[in-house]
């Protein structure tokens, strides 16, 4: 991260993935103009909450425990978890406006209340989630950064599991589902280095997905193109 700071006074920080991709309908524009401001968690950007006071979860979710998605590509695994535990308050992280709008139509026609949505990078979540806030985090198919002189924006560095571990509770589990071995072995190398175990309650963990997993989009390609899906568990220390 650079010592330069935007005009708004938040740290530069580099931001490798996309953001916008082909025009959308007119029908997803619509959800973004109509539906997604009512669904954020907080103040989260820079501009709304320059002090970078905590979220007020519990306005939100009351007294539930509060699960994160990072990058949740279309949404459909986000939703079908708000819909199977309607007891838990879901957040969804997801800087790619396309994926959120796809996301919102979802959620629309699943009628699930017990989500958030932050179109933004997560890092800036991060800064304002409280202390051990959340009981489970997924990452599925994350952007692979196959080249290695890529590695380094991947979310399995420093970055971005030390804060990921300061806003989860102990105990907490934290899920990754991938399709790229490189991907695993530096997952193995680096989450266990930043307060993190891995589960072994599940002896068949990375072969075999989770109860309550639905798999996505991605893992659909992944399969079609003879990938081997991994599943992994770990939990905060």
């Amino acid at each position: 991260m650079s010592k330069r700071n935007h005009p708004s006074g938040a740290p530069w920080r580099n931001f490798y993935g996309r953001f916008k991709g082909k025009t959308m309908r007119a029908s997803q524009q619509a959800y973004l103009d109509n539906d997604l401001f009512a669904l954020s968690p907080g103040p989260v950007s820079w501009e709304d909450n320059p002090d970078r006071l905590p979220l007020d979860l519990q306005t939100s979710f009351g007294t539930a425990d509060i699960w994160l998605e990072i990058g949740f590509g279309g949404g459909e695994h986000l939703v079908h978890m708000a819909a199977r535990y309607p007891d838990i308050g879901l957040i969804g992280c997801e800087p790619y406006i396309n994926g959120v709008a796809m996301l919102l139509g979802k959620i629309r026609k699943a009628g699930v209340s017990n989500l958030r949505v932050y179109p933004g990078d997560v890092r800036d979540l991060f800064d304002v989630l409280p202390q051990q806030s959340l009981a489970k985090v997924f990452l599925n198919y994350p952007d692979p950064w196959p080249k290695k002189r890529h590695h380094r924006r991947r979310f399995v560095t420093p970055e971005h599991l030390e804060p990921l571990a300061r806003v989860m509770k102990p105990g907490a589990e934290l899920r990754v589902a991938t399709d790229i071995p490189d991907y695993v072995r530096q997952t193995l190398e680096q989450v266990p280095r930043h307060g993190f175990v891995w589960s072994a309650t599940r002896p068949a963990d990375w072969r075999d997905p989770w109860d309550d997993w639905l798999s996505t989009r991605y893992e659909q390609k992944a399969l079609r193109e003879g990938r081997v899906p991994h599943y992994l568990t770990f939990h905060r220390m």
